[in-house]
């Protein structure tokens, strides 16, 4: 089973990357863009008996920060 898990920096948290990528952009001429969050990307192949709980424990001990980051798991 193909996985692909979205990690991205909760609402409230700075994000130094988003701002510097933004800040990029608007010196490259690129006009209209109000904000820019900076995340992460998995994809992963698994078994296809790899229950949710485990793909759960997968994300919340080693791919994100829950203290800090969201995830959220599409399977492909």
């Amino acid at each position: 089973m193909k996985l692909q898990i979205f990690v991205t920096l909760k609402p409230g948290v700075l994000d130094p990357q988003g701002r510097a990528i933004h800040h990029a952009l608007g010196s490259l001429g690129f006009a209209g863009v109000d904000d820019v969050r900076a995340g992460k990307v998995f994809e992963m192949e698994v078994a296809d008996n790899t229950d949710d709980a485990a793909i759960d424990a997968m994300c919340r001990q080693l791919l994100a920060n829950t203290v800090i980051e969201n995830y959220r798991v599409v399977k492909a």
